[in-house]
């Protein structure tokens, strides 16, 4: 199994300090983007998955708590997949914090040499998303996804 972490790099705006009951994900709006970026990159379409939202909003619960944007919050990508029985040929994680959209969050991973890879992995055909919140954090929202290609044979 292929695994992608972009753990290198910590993305996230200086902490604005805008209403942070005013953020929400839009998973459609997600899928959409995503789905517009990788067409245009001559990519196929991924689906939301639920097992892959799952395991980016756990991701994204863990680093709003622990107030830190990192992959291993919670153990390694490649622990946690396993541990959600997720099966998949190649996966990958992006992470980050203090973005107050949908859009601006996607667009900062696309923006993103390590997190961008990730956007466009081949092979993906699947992806959930994720947001979590922490009112006392000057980040205040941070975000998880989840992209991955079909399980292998068994």
């Amino acid at each position: 199994m292929w695994l992608a972490g972009c753990a290198t790099e910590v993305l996230g705006p200086p902490p604005a300090r805008r209403k942070l009951d005013a953020v929400h994900l839009d998973s459609a709006e997600a899928l959409a983007w995503l789905n517009t970026y990788r067409a245009k990159s001559g990519l196929g379409p991924v689906q939301l998955d639920p097992a892959l939202t799952a395991l980016a909003q756990a991701q994204a619960d863990a680093m709003a708590a622990q107030d830190k944007v990192s992959h291993d919050v919670k153990g390694s990508f490649e622990y946690r997949l396993a541990a959600s029985g997720v099966r998949a040929g190649e996966a990958g994680e992006n992470v980050c914090a203090g973005y107050f959209s949908t859009a601006d969050a996607m667009q900062a991973w696309r923006a993103s040499p390590e997190h961008d890879v990730n956007l466009r992995m081949r092979s993906a055909t699947r992806f959930g998303v994720a947001l979590a919140k922490n009112p006392r954090s000057p980040w205040g929202a941070f975000w998880a996804m989840a992209i991955a290609s079909p399980a292998p044979p068994a």
